[in-house]
């Protein structure tokens, strides 16, 4: 293990400054809001416009993957997150600051195909599961570190100097990693995925179908905790951005516990089955902590207690989530599948988010709350399915 840990440790850092530009979107909810006018309903249409354009590369950028391997994905793909980073800055109305959303979350799509690609090659079987979990560890770690950057240069100047920060930390990155990182190769060929023996893989399509679910409630958490704190609970904006971005901490030490309890697990038949195990576990803990929002308005300690919670629980489940479709398909076809597995999680963020502001405008958070504890209970009964058939 020891002579791929320089690999994954890379490997990490790329996915942590990719999630710096895709997530400074998320954490800066509270000024566009104020700096555009607009209503939750229409905070939410502008996450799903970011994960919009994300879903529709996923397929492109797994083929690219697949035909010419991770590291020219990779390097082009933050030198356009960069430049997408700081197209948010200059967006002088609405409309082309939904434009600049979508060029970055298309920038962002290879991360997954190209992250996963490089993990299942460096890493034996053995320990797959925690590699992939501290390489999800970027994901949260980059979020994080959006939510400080955003909200602590905003206390002290404009929110938007902490987006052209980000952008410059970007592009710098990009050659640190170009002359680190070797890479793997691909087929050679550009190709249009084959999805035939995808969509007959039973245990990967109810994998998937849970994912949608997954997704509704990650993304919608990540998108509402700084207006849900601020608006509801009443902390200030300097602390909701500290919450957002505890919970994003404790989802990278769960992304970390969950692969290594995964590894640790002596399950019979698939390898699958041990982090389908923890994955499932994860979901019921966090369907359990959005019923606690939906039933009552917590004070502000416990209400960053409960987000720091679900940080470890819904936050820290994307790294089992990879590891159990990394099982459950052939090394050959695992940039489509990851494609298909990150569209599921994005197709239930495209339409969460609205859902939640407006249920949050007509009825209150808790209502929406309530929302995002329904979506975890019936992931659970598709990963179950996954479970009887693996």
């Amino acid at each position: 293990m020891s002579g791929t840990w320089r690999p994954i440790g890379i490997v990490a850092g790329w996915q942590t400054a990719a999630s710096l530009c895709y997530y400074s979107v998320f954490a800066a909810t509270p000024f566009i809001r104020e700096a555009f006018g607009l209503s939750r309903a229409l905070v939410g249409v502008l996450m799903t416009v970011l994960t919009l354009g994300y879903t529709l590369n996923l397929f492109p950028s797994g083929a690219a993957v697949d035909g010419f391997g991770e590291k020219p994905v990779m390097v082009g793909g933050l030198v356009a997150l960069g430049a997408a980073t700081a197209g948010v800055v200059a967006a002088p109305s609405y409309p082309v600051l939904l434009l600049a959303a979508f060029a970055l979350g298309a920038a962002y799509a290879g991360s997954m195909p190209a992250t996963n690609r490089a993990i299942v090659g460096a890493v034996a079987d053995a320990r797959r599961n925690l590699a992939m979990g501290i390489k999800q560890v970027g994901v949260t770690l980059g979020s994080a570190a959006a939510s400080v950057v955003v909200t602590g240069i905003a206390a002290v100047a404009a929110w938007r100097a902490g987006f052209l920060l980000i952008a410059a930390v970007a592009l710098v990155g990009t050659g640190a990693f170009a002359l680190a990182y070797a890479g793997t190769g691909g087929t050679g060929r550009l190709e249009r995925p084959d999805l035939g023996g995808l969509r007959a893989n039973r245990a990967y399509l109810g994998l998937v179908s849970a994912g949608l679910f997954l997704g509704a409630a990650l993304f919608t958490t990540v998108g509402y905790v700084v207006l849900y704190l601020t608006e509801a609970v009443g902390t200030t904006v300097g602390l909701a951005g500290i919450a957002l971005a505890g919970a994003q901490v404790t989802g990278s030490a769960g992304r970390v516990v969950a692969g290594s309890l995964a590894d640790r697990l002596s399950l019979p038949g698939s390898a699958a089955r041990a982090p389908l195990a923890v994955l499932v576990g994860q979901t019921a803990l966090a369907a359990a902590l959005y019923a606690a929002l939906a039933l009552s308005t917590p004070p502000a300690p416990v209400a960053v207690a409960l987000f720091l919670a679900l940080g470890a629980t819904i936050l820290g489940l994307t790294g089992v989530y990879y590891s159990c479709l990394s099982a459950l398909v052939d090394a050959d076809d695992l940039g489509a599948a990851t494609a298909g597995g990150q569209t599921a999680l994005n197709a239930g963020a495209l339409l969460a988010p609205p859902a939640f502001g407006w249920i949050a405008d007509h009825l209150g958070y808790r209502a929406s709350w309530g929302l995002l504890a329904a979506a975890a209970l019936a992931s659970i009964g598709l990963l179950l399915g996954v479970r009887r058939r693996v």
